[in-house]
């Protein structure tokens, strides 16, 4: 494929974005908290509820976590999974991994036995970071997995003396049976933390070596785990950086709702703070009232965020109540963002609104809108950021350029884009091809750079920001003994960005019903992959060849939109 090809982007971006080559990120991510605590100690890195955690607090409580890792026995390159939410113990363990030169695994505290044992196997965890609420389900499972050390965490671990005080005063703590904590495997953690002694920094780790093993799923629902080395993370934190015109000298501060498990979230609400020096504000849950009053109270700048959130929060009742004036650049991904709600945040906020796109394979993040050209485009997802080459090609061979304003497949190259897959060479060569990323989305680029999804060849939904895979769902419900067969589609929905309907071929003589269906799904499903929507019918439609055919029903759900809701 020819490298020398038009890209109209650059002439788009601001003055102050860089026209040519970028810098790329060429050791330690470490290097990037060792900067910040150097240059402003004092400054918060972590505000969390009445807890105040400055940069030279962090570095050092990221050195203790690596040295107790160490005194474990720990070796470069292992793998460290980590199931937590957005608490101040997630930032400190992550950045602990990354100074011990470990390798991450971010578990989604929803997921259930079946991806739990799936991705820890494949990458080979030793080592788990968890909530104590998370133990019954992990310690079920210890006989399944490679786990060897448990460090477990309540939520409170970090909070304020006056508050695990109050909490002990008025009896609020957690009534769940205690963690076994014995201090041989499974830590407490402060258990965990008496064990650092002194730190030694790793050797030999360079912009190459792996980080972090994040697991999405394929194009055949099963789980891949996306190699990101410590290049691809910390020079997808500068591209951003330059883009958004982000400084240490401005002060930021992060409002962290994305959980930082997610790619997205861990990114622009984890690394992207530590990368301009800024404090984060980190939310274990989103609820609209506690964010609006967060916000209020902690005047962030920078939201990152998705249009699902937005929504809810233009809902509240009591939205004139609260000042939000101080957020400056609002950053939207994961589904496309209605440009009615475009306006209104931006009425209530004054905030640059700026929609993005990205995926796991690309660290995440390749295109978002720039800074002034908000509102302008919509439906757009921006421009490649600098250093990224992204264009069009045809959906069959993948190999043909086409021209602006034409349909195909978005392809991607830059230093963002992941090492392949571990431990599976085959989707690693499908995705990976000639130096460029095949990201299975099909895109269109106008005149002047500016890029557009308009659909996706695989059969993935995204349901609030989290990617689902309907064969996995699928293959769930065939579990169920009263169910003949049953298919899964996602379907566009304004809040959620698409939720799941399944539709449900009981066995002859067998009684079903919704509520029924549903239960059996949240007993072996994460909440999110749970289909709202429940279709009982007498046969699905197949191929000659006796595929099911989900366009069909995808078609049929878009026909019955249309009779219901006709043109003017």
């Amino acid at each position: 494929m020819n490298t020398d090809f038009p890209r109209p982007w650059i002439k788009q971006y601001p003055d102050f974005v860089q026209k040519g080559s970028i810098e790329t990120w060429d050791t330690s991510l470490a290097n990037l908290l060792d900067m910040a605590a150097q240059e402003n100690p004092e400054r918060n890195a972590i505000i969390y509820e009445k807890t105040q955690i400055t940069y030279a607090a962090l570095r050092e409580k990221a050195e203790q976590f690596a040295a107790a890792l160490q005194r474990l026995g720990f070796k470069q390159g292992q793998r460290v999974a980590i199931m937590l939410p957005n608490l101040p113990q997630m930032i400190i363990a992550f950045w602990g991994v990354v100074k011990a030169g470990g390798v991450m695994v971010l578990m989604n505290p929803l997921y259930k036995e079946k991806e739990i044992i799936a991705n820890l196997t494949d990458a080979g965890a030793e080592y788990i970071v968890l909530q104590d609420v998370l133990w019954p389900r992990i310690d079920a499972l210890r006989t399944k997995l490679s786990l060897h050390t448990y460090v477990v965490t309540s939520q409170d671990d970090c909070v304020a003396f006056t508050r695990r005080l109050l909490q002990k005063i008025t009896k609020k703590s957690p009534t769940a049976d205690p963690v076994p904590c014995d201090g041989k495997q499974i830590f407490s953690w402060s258990q965990f933390f008496a064990l650092a002694e002194d730190y030694i920094p790793p050797s030999g780790i360079t912009g190459e070596t792996p980080l972090l093993l994040q697991y999405t799923g394929g194009t055949t629902g099963t789980s891949k785990g996306v190699i990101l080395s410590h290049s691809n993370m910390g020079t997808n934190a500068l591209q951003i950086r330059q883009y958004f015109n982000l400084s240490a000298k401005d002060q930021h501060i992060f409002l962290d709702i994305l959980p930082f498990f997610h790619v997205y979230g861990l990114s622009l609400g984890l690394i992207q703070p530590v990368a301009t020096a800024a404090t984060a504000l980190p939310l274990p849950r989103f609820d609209p009232r506690e964010t609006l009053q967060t916000i209020a109270a902690y005047r962030p700048t920078i939201f990152p965020s998705a249009p699902a959130i937005y929504i809810s929060l233009l809902k509240q009742k009591e939205l004139a109540n609260y000042d939000l004036k101080s957020i400056r650049i609002c950053m939207s991904g994961s589904a496309p963002l209605p440009q009615e709600l475009f306006k209104r945040f931006q009425e209530v906020t004054g905030a640059s609104i700026l929609e993005g796109y990205g995926l796991t394979e690309a660290s995440p993040v390749t295109h978002f809108m720039p800074l002034g050209a908000e509102g302008t485009r919509e439906r757009s997802i921006g421009l490649p950021l600098p250093g990224t080459d992204a264009r069009i090609v045809d959906m069959e061979a993948g190999a043909l350029p086409l021209e602006p304003g034409k349909r195909g497949e978005l392809i991607i190259r830059g230093p963002q884009v992941m090492q392949g897959y571990l431990n599976n060479p085959d989707e690693t060569a499908s995705a990976l091809r000639n130096g460029w990323l095949y990201t299975g989305d099909i895109a269109m680029m106008d005149e002047e750079g500016y890029f557009y999804i308009v659909d996706r060849k695989k059969d993935m939904a995204i349901v609030g920001g989290y990617n689902v895979f309907p064969r996995e769902v699928d293959e769930v419900l065939m579990e169920h003994p009263k169910i003949h067969e049953a298919v899964c589609v996602g379907l566009k929905d304004d809040v959620r960005g698409e939720v799941l309907k399944a539709y449900i071929v009981p066995k002859a003589g067998e009684q079903l019903t919704k509520s029924e269906i549903v239960g059996f799904c949240r007993s072996k499903l994460a909440s999110y992959k749970v289909p709202r929507q429940i279709e009982f019918r007498e046969a699905l439609p197949r191929s000659i060849v006796g595929k099911i055919l989900r366009r069909y029903l995808l078609d049929e759900e878009e026909m019955a939109k249309k009779v219901q809701t006709p043109s003017s």
